[in-house]
């Protein structure tokens, strides 16, 4: 009998074995830096940690549509990719709108709040950027996973900006300003993971598709 390390199929069900692990982690660590973030943001008057704290419950539930098509079809990752890009896009229109709240209605934000969850949300991520490095390459399940990810660590170090902005000017426009520029960031990812779901459903429609030329 041959030894199961040198069974592809046995390796791709170590593989999917090994994103499942990565992506309960990952889901965990989000759920509760969401509850935190919203949490602090609502009560610090902050537009960032809010938009933060909704970047992290999106991430959560990208992990479980992730965890979800782990060892299912191309087709069915590409579909789920494609409601990833929906969700990020739908957040992202809703931190913009956020901002544009603060602006007509304008709060000083606690900064000592901002900067020291921040900290603490930069502290999560950097945790969940690590885990799923190896995983960035695997397929565009993962791939988009990453992705968010990575954003993750971009927002919250613009957090920690908005945070020292805020002290520094005792205004609320650097948080705001934080707030668009996490809504810009949200929109061009959506358009990517949007654009590669799509490139990968069309991909896979047309292996499907018989050529008639050979007929």
């Amino acid at each position: 009998m041959d030894d199961c390390c040198n069974d592809k199929t046995c390796e791709i069900d170590a593989l999917r074995g090994r994103q499942s692990s990565t992506l309960k982690i990952v889901l965990g660590i989000n759920a509760v830096m969401f509850v935190v973030e919203l949490t602090a943001g609502l009560l610090g008057n902050s537009i960032s940690l809010v938009a933060d704290s909704l970047d992290m419950l999106g991430d959560a539930m990208v992990y479980g549509f992730s965890l979800y098509v782990v060892a299912r079809s191309a087709t069915m990752k590409a579909r789920v990719a494609l409601l990833k890009g929906i969700i990020m896009a739908a957040f992202g229109f809703f931190v913009l709108g956020q901002a544009i709240y603060r602006i007509a209605y304008p709060q000083l934000p606690m900064f000592e709040t901002i900067g020291a969850i921040g900290l603490l949300a930069l502290t999560a991520n950097g945790t969940c950027f690590l885990l799923l490095w190896r995983h960035r390459a695997d397929d565009i399940n993962m791939s988009s996973v990453w992705l968010c990810s990575r954003n993750d660590i971009i927002a919250n170090v613009s957090v920690l900006f908005a945070a020292v902005g805020v002290w520094l000017t005792r205004s609320g426009w650097p948080d705001i300003l934080i707030g668009l520029a996490l809504a810009a960031l949200f929109l061009r990812s959506a358009l990517h993971v949007l654009r590669e779901a799509s490139n990968e459903l069309q991909s896979v429609h047309t292996k499907n598709v018989p050529d008639n030329s050979t007929l």
